[in-house]
């Protein structure tokens, strides 16, 4: 059994603990589009921080103290980060029926896996304060808290950039799209949408109150991205949520040059607002790419 722990033990572990929970929050307050519950997600994921970090911290005096039984519920944590991730694909896969539009199987997967990485950076994070405060071992408590926090946060710095994915402004222009209806048919710029128009009422409402945006890939190879179904589907995803849809949504694609429309007719009617949803929408791992267009921003955008 383990005795009382040590002045610096302490130090070391409200240190890691307290670095390796600001990591979480940091990237909860990143990821908030993609949040599905405010304010109670975001209590549930500060907490699942703290218990990561919690980890983290005492592994540095666990092994200093030779109890490497204890380090073993490590691989304890390392499973329920994995059921962090399964929860929460289960969670928005139960939301899809009450949304404007579905976010789809590889939208939800990329949110899930996020999800469970972010725990990860708890934990990192907290592992990695500890270890400096270990080597750096000074007489001076406050040269070895500092020392802990520089470190660990250039540990959040360095994991929030090299897990930073790109976006589809990244890859293509977003510019508002010109809307036809012909014969009950729906047209933005010239690209044949939808026949779902049947009635003089829904081409009326479209004409007066739709809008659209049309995403042109800037190279030749992104149009394997961008016209991926999952990453169509939520980039309409994003749209809807944040303008809201009144009556239609439709997302098509033009086989001859790549562009992509998203076109709604939304409760709030702000162009600029629809064309930087769209722009701001993630790339999806999920969907088939060529490497180039998933190279991490870890040192920048291109």
């Amino acid at each position: 059994m383990g005795g009382p722990l040590a002045r610096d033990q302490v130090i070391l572990i409200l240190t890691a603990l307290i670095i390796g929970t600001i990591a979480r929050i940091i990237t909860i307050k990143e990821d908030f589009r993609q949040y599905p519950s405010y304010p109670n997600g975001y209590l549930i994921h500060m907490l699942l921080g703290f218990v990561a970090a919690a980890l983290g911290a005492v592994a540095i005096p666990a092994l200093m103290t030779k109890n490497f039984i204890a380090v073993t519920f490590l691989t304890l944590a390392i499973q329920q980060f994995r059921d962090v991730r399964k929860s929460e694909r289960d969670s928005l896969k139960d939301l899809e029926n009450t949304e404007f539009a579905y976010r789809g199987e590889a939208y939800i997967d990329g949110i899930s896996k996020t999800f469970e990485s972010r725990n990860y950076f708890s934990l990192i994070v907290a592992l990695g304060t500890g270890i400096t405060i270990q080597i750096v071992n000074s007489k001076s408590d406050l040269i070895n808290i500092i020392s802990g926090a520089i470190v660990g946060f250039i540990l959040i710095y360095l994991l929030k950039r090299f897990s930073k994915g790109k976006t589809i402004g990244d890859i293509a222009e977003v510019k508002e799209g010109k809307i036809e209806v012909k014969n009950h048919e729906l047209f933005v710029d010239g690209i044949y949408v939808s026949n779902l128009l049947g009635t003089e009422n829904a081409s009326k409402l479209f004409q007066e109150e739709g809008m659209a945006a049309v995403i042109y890939p800037k190279k030749e190879h992104t149009r394997v991205t961008l016209e991926n179904f999952g990453q169509r589907q939520a980039a309409l995803f994003e749209a809807t949520k944040t303008l809201g849809v009144k009556r239609y949504h439709f997302t098509r694609r033009d086989f001859n040059d790549g562009r992509v429309v998203i076109t709604l007719v939304p409760i709030i009617r702000d162009i600029d607002g629809l064309i930087e949803v769209v722009k701001k929408t993630p790339l999806l791992e999920s969907s088939k790419k060529s490497p180039s267009v998933m190279k991490t921003n870890m040192v920048g955008r291109e």
